[in-house]
Parts: structure tokens; C-alpha cells; sequence
């Protein structure tokens, strides 16, 4: 009797293949024998009429297609073992794996932290975890989460506010005692600004956000440059507030026009769609909420348009 050919046939003993880089080890961690794993990867090639791996006596490895169909495979079988957990008595084993991003700084002090002690509660979890400044496309790139903050633009995404932040315009002692005091907004017009990667700085002033576009001689995209360069005397800059509070509770830097200061901006777990999201996202964002000190009931809601 036939046994009757499904559409996954195959494709888990290629993901082992793939990750083994060869049949043989892929045949152990799987049970069956060499020859069984060749002919299963060999009729799913042949189904979908391409070459997935390239095989020699010594050695096996992804051909372009094969290195596409891979990423597919491992979302289908990541997606399979969610839905099979979400149906589980025991709801509180997680497992699969979990890719996240969110910008450098704000990562390394927060977020990583965070995800590792997650981690350690959850030990068939894994995680990868994507720093940069840069905004990835979710969906396309197989994110699961983004920690984004400040104003989010219309994307037909979800975002989930974790906590928030505040922006301080600061500058050293030795600064102000050569340059001048900073009383109002008008007067850093006057003032050595170090510019970061927004070409505006926000204030409010009567009740109402304005903007002042500052001019200096220094500018760098990176947060902790832009610190060391105030802590260096170099000029006035307008930080988020966890660059720059140890500094000004250490007095080696000022904090300047308070009163004025910016409404908050959200830290958000953004992610594709609230339907059907998968426990260890949910999971995840409540545990960063804690971490971060978010108080109140979650605050899920669609990115709004700029």
C-alpha cells in the first residue's frame, strides 16, 4: 500500500539537512536512516521542480533556491508548533523561535536585558534579537517584534505601548559658564547645538508644541556620540532622557529649560496583526511592559498616520 504523498513531506527532513549540513547527521537527529532522508528531500525537489541542495561526496550546502525555500520553511514549522502549543493544557511552555529588533541604544540598555531574563523563564525559546537604527520592514524580514518610539507612521501595523520617555535638552557646567545661560528657546539660537539625527528639536511653550531647527558645528546619528560631546563641553543638546539622566544627577550635566520640555513620546511593541498573535509575542510584550514600569492596563492600538 502507497502511503499517501502531503504537502510537508519532506520539508522537515530538508530543514534538518540544511541546519546539519549533511544527511547523515540530519538522519540522526531525526531516527530514520541516510537513504530514507535523501529520497524524502529528493521527492520534495522534485514536487516543486527545483534544486534545493547541492551535494558532493565531502559535503552538502543551499543552492539560491534552496537558501529562499529554507527561510519559508522555518516560519511554516515555527507557525505549525505555535498553533500546536496554542491548543496545549500547559499554556505556560513556550517554545519556537522569536525574532525581534529595536534601535541600538535603547536595546543594549533596556531591551536585551529584558529578553534575557524572559529567556531564562522559558528555556525552549529561542531568540534573535536585531539592534539597529534602522526600520525594518516586519513582514517581510520574518519579525515577529519591533520596540519602536516617538511618533509611528500609518503602516497597517499594531503597537502596544510599553512605557514611555522624555527628551532633555541639557548641557554641561563648563559650557554654560563660558557660553551663556539658556532661559528661553529663542536663545539657543545663539548657542553651540549638537546636532543629532533629527534636524528639529520640540518644545512646548504656552500649552503648544513648537519646533526650533538648531545650527552647530558638530552633528552625529548616534545618541551616545552626541552625550560624550555635551560631557566634553562641545555645546547644548536634546537627548531622550535615558542618555542623559545619570549625567545630570552626577551635576556634570544641566538640565535647561524644563518648563518647556516636549509632551512624552511611547516606546512601542509594534508587531504585523493583533489576530491570531502568537503567545510568545504576547507573552514577551507583557514582560517587557513590567520591565520597562509601564503602569496601567495595555494600551494596544493601530499606528497612527503622521
Amino acid at each position: 500500500m502507497v502511503a499517501c504523498m502531503t504537502a510537508w513531506d519532506g520539508i522537515e527532513e530538508f530543514v534538518a539537512v540544511a541546519r546539519a549540513g549533511s544527511f547523515s547527521q540530519a538522519a540522526r537527529r531525526l531516527k530514520r536512516s541516510p537513504s530514507q532522508i535523501s529520497r524524502d528531500v529528493a521527492g520534495l525537489e522534485d514536487r516543486i521542480g527545483a534544486r534545493l541542495l547541492h551535494r558532493t561526496t565531502r559535503r552538502v550546502s543551499l543552492t539560491e533556491a534552496g537558501s529562499q525555500f529554507l527561510d519559508g520553511c522555518l516560519r511554516m514549522i515555527d507557525a505549525r508548533d505555535e498553533a500546536l502549543a496554542s491548543i496545549r493544557v500547559d499554556t505556560e511552555t513556550l517554545k519556537g523561535h522569536l525574532r525581534l529588533t529595536c534601535s541600538v541604544a535603547y536595546g543594549e540598555r533596556f531591551i536585551a536585558p529584558l529578553v534575557n531574563s524572559f529567556m531564562t523563564q522559558h528555556p525552549r525559546l529561542s531568540v534573535e534579537m536585531l539592534l539597529t537604527d534602522e526600520l525594518l520592514d516586519l513582514a517581510a524580514g520574518g519579525v515577529d517584534l519591533a520596540v519602536r518610539s516617538g511618533h509611528l507612521k500609518s503602516s497597517g501595523l499594531v503597537a502596544n505601548r510599553l512605557t514611555s520617555r522624555t527628551r532633555i535638552l541639557c548641557a554641561s557646567p563648563d559650557y554654560l559658564g563660558s557660553a551663556g545661560p539658556v532661559d528661553e528657546i529663542d536663545d539657543l539660537r545663539r548657542h553651540a547645538c549638537l546636532l543629532g539625527a533629527t534636524d528639529a528639536w520640540s518644545f512646548t511653550r504656552a500649552g503648544r508644541a513648537v519646533s526650533l531647527r538648531p545650527t552647530g558645528r558638530w552633528r552625529c546619528n548616534n545618541g551616545s556620540a552626541v552625550l560624550d560631546a555635551a560631557l566634553h563641553d562641545l555645546g547644548v543638546c536634546q537627548l531622550p532622557d535615558f542618555y542623559v539622566a545619570k549625567a545630570i544627577e552626577a551635576g556634570r550635566l544641566v538640565r535647561l529649560l524644563a518648563a518647556n520640555e516636549p509632551a512624552d513620546e511611547g516606546v512601542w511593541g509594534v508587531y504585523v496583526s493583533r489576530k491570531h498573535l502568537a503567545p510568545k509575542v504576547s507573552r514577551l510584550v507583557d514582560h517587557l511592559r513590567v520591565g520597562l514600569g509601564q503602569e496601567g492596563p495595555p494600551d494596544a492600538e493601530p499606528e497612527r498616520r503622521s
